[in-house]
């Protein structure tokens, strides 16, 4: 979260809600990206 900010820049509630999922989703996206990918061999 700290690499995203650590404030919220929206004020109205929902956006904020809106706003934590889409860094959510980034982070996600992230933590997708440097999992290793098995494969059977064999």
């Amino acid at each position: 979260m700290k690499l995203l900010g650590q404030r919220l820049m929206a004020r109205v509630f929902d956006r904020q809600v809106a706003e934590l999922q889409i860094r959510i989703a980034v982070l996600n996206g992230y933590t997708a990206l440097g999992i290793p990918v098995t494969e059977v061999v064999g």
